[in-house]
């Protein structure tokens, strides 16, 4: 397993509100990210995860 969590962010930084559309991170864990860590930035990339799978449904379903 590596050591590091490689950053999620893919440098297209799209913010709505609290989050970013293009990593699913907060606003809160893209600051602390160098200072995370290593279960902290695991929970930090599921988190993230989970919210862009929430996005893409939504907006699936308001394609409809």
């Amino acid at each position: 397993m590596a050591k590091e969590i490689d950053n999620p962010c893919i440098a297209v930084y799209q913010l709505s509100g609290d989050l970013c559309l293009s990593c699913g991170r907060s606003k809160d864990d893209i600051r602390q990210w160098k200072r995370m860590k290593r279960p902290e930035k695991m929970a930090a990339v599921q988190r993230a995860s989970q919210r862009l799978k929430a996005l893409r449904k939504k907006g699936a379903a308001a394609s409809r």
